[in-house]
């Protein structure tokens, strides 16, 4: 594709291109630029390489193979890193109110780069939760020819032949305060639990993210169900350098393939996978930069008609690298098209619709049974669930997969922050009937909207994970399960009815007429509201001070350049 025209160099011509931008060839010159090459389209390669966690320490290789790819196809790969914070470290401290904030951070760093260099395509490549949305936020922004990587997901611990992640190790804590395991067992699955790189290995947000992705058509075919060490992810790189230099010849971008359609089927496709909730977080707030109209109601009017087949973690009983041995997601997106659930004429990164990939594809296995056939479903609709009623005028979002039942009506226990709920979990104090309350911890209140993993993954290992629930104007984990409501809206910094919540108060969730509901009279409520008194704020500078003060609502995806 090397030429002496602008074709293809939209961007990077005008950095460049003649005599006046010497001083820009020097500076080039120094990093390894030839002469030949300010003749190419040039291809930002977002790194988010980090030696933070296991999900991004390989990506930096990841990023080499890309940049093999796009050079081999005639254009010039540039690599450039962004940040990474992982969740799975920082959860239960208070650090973990920058996981979402680094979402932001993530897309404003790569839509500063490849704005400033003048890059004409992009390649993306995130390995943990907050990465790969703040990817796809920069690619919709810029909306220059791109593609989004995922880094791969990790394969499988052992402990006394049980397969092990992250996860265990969370319940594990939970047994441990409630002595159903030794100081030993627990150092055991803690050492084994994580055996290298790539990201949680259940069905958890990350696989959840790349899953969506790649039904969105932003990812190429099966780049969602590749371990993250394997000949198959290098592949997936290289050929992903590649197809850029395709999508600068088509003038193919990002809003081209990130419309409405393409977003139902993301949708679509986390429904039948059992996907976290942080997908619909994600997804409202990629629509947001693709300014595509998407909502809550949404997800509730697509869930009516798409059922859960997928038996993966952190509900069911197998692993991503399981689905990966069997074919990955192409299969199951191909069940979904001949349904009718999938818009087959969306375009996708290959320069292709989505009909036009599948067609090939083929059926998974007799004799497996990860992913179920749609009248033999785990659930015969979403397991997203969104709620709304007098806790959650805004809107709430659930999961629950139909193992926990449709419905919980208990007393509630109230916590004002996710430290003070754990000491009461694993001191003993939570009984069966409980509803736990853990509210500013909200996008403003946290702020950050923390997951609560830590609490819902004791809940589970001190053996109340079906005699429990929780709500939240929080988030919670790809990983936790149970019975569970977050993103409560209007949060309780913002005088939502959930700051009124008093101990022993009633709360009742129901799946069926998609309700929250506190079970007071409504005069009772507003007397408490009005008494009620906004809390100082927990950070007046820094990240965390500016991000209070710009995002929006988790319904609203909690995106911070809503603007008036």
């Amino acid at each position: 594709m090397a030429n002496n025209d602008k074709k293809g160099r939209k961007f990077s011509s005008l950095v460049v291109d003649g005599m006046e931008r010497a001083p820009s060839r020097a500076m080039l010159h120094a990093v390894g630029f030839k002469d030949e090459d300010f003749k190419k389209p040039q291809v930002g390669i977002a790194s988010t390489w980090a030696m933070v966690t296991p999900c991004n320490m390989h990506i930096n290789g990841l990023a080499d193979d890309a940049a093999v790819g796009v050079n081999d196809a005639g254009g010039k790969g540039v690599i450039f890193n962004t940040i990474t914070i992982s969740d799975g470290i920082s959860m239960g401290t208070e650090g973990m109110k920058y996981s979402l904030a680094s979402r932001e951070v993530i897309a404003d760093s790569i839509e500063t780069v490849v704005g400033c260099q003048g890059f004409d395509g992009v390649v993306a490549i995130g390995g943990c939760d907050k990465n790969m949305p703040g990817c796809m936020i920069a690619l919709a922004r810029l909306n220059r020819p791109a593609i989004f990587v995922y880094g791969g997901t990790i394969l499988s611990g052992c402990h006394k032949q049980r397969k092990l992640d992250v996860i265990s190790v969370f319940e594990a804590v939970g047994a441990r305060a409630n002595n159903l395991i030794d100081d030993e067992e627990l150092h055991a699955i803690e050492s084994k639990a994580i055996p290298g790189p790539g990201s949680c290995g259940g069905m958890y947000t990350a696989n959840t993210m790349a899953s969506a992705i790649e039904a969105m058509g932003m990812s190429l075919p099966n780049s969602s169900a590749q371990a993250a060490i394997s000949a198959d992810k290098k592949e997936d790189c290289v050929k992903a350098g590649k197809a850029v230099l395709n999508l600068l010849e088509l003038d193919l971008k990002p809003r081209d393939i990130m419309t409405r359609k393409a977003f139902e089927n993301a949708i679509t496709v986390v429904i039948a996978l059992g996907g976290s909730t942080n997908a619909v977080l994600h997804l409202l707030a990629m629509a947001h930069s693709a300014e595509v109209e998407l909502e809550l109601n949404d997800f509730t009017e697509i869930g009516q008609r798409v059922p859960m087949v997928a038996d993966l973690k952190p509900s069911g009983k197998y692993s991503m690298a399981e689905l990966i041995d069997i074919g990955g997601i192409q299969p199951l997106m191909k069940i979904l098209l001949d349904a009718g659930l999938l818009h087959g004429d969306c375009m996708t990164v290959t320069g292709k619709t989505l009909a036009q990939n599948l067609a090939d594809v083929a059926p998974y296995p007799d004799n497996q049974d990860v992913i179920r056939s749609l009248d033999n479903a785990i659930k015969k609709d979403s397991h997203l669930v969104i709620l709304h009623g007098n806790l959650a005028t805004g809107g709430s979002v659930a999961k629950i997969t139909g193992k926990e039942g449709l419905g919980f009506t208990g007393t509630a226990r109230v916590f004002n922050s996710e430290e003070e709920s754990m000491a009461s979990i694993l001191g003993g104090s939570i009984k069966a009937g409980d509803v736990l309350v853990i509210r500013y911890e909200g996008p403003k209140g946290g702020p950050g909207m923390r997951e609560m993993l830590a609490p819902t993954s004791a809940i589970m290992g001190r053996g109340l994970g079906d005699k429990v629930a929780f709500i939240t104007d929080g988030r919670f984990s790809g990983g936790t399960h149970g019975f569970v409501v977050g993103h409560i809206t209007p949060e309780a910094f913002q005088g939502g009815a959930i700051a009124i919540i008093e101990d022993g108060d009633t709360i009742s969730i129901d799946s069926v007429k998609n309700e929250l509901r506190l079970h007071l009279d409504d005069d009772i409520i507003e007397q408490r509201l009005a008494n009620w008194t906004r809390p100082a704020p927990r950070y007046t500078r820094g990240v965390l001070a500016k991000y209070a003060k710009l995002v929006s609502s988790a319904s609203e995806g909690a995106v911070t350049d809503k603007g008036e």
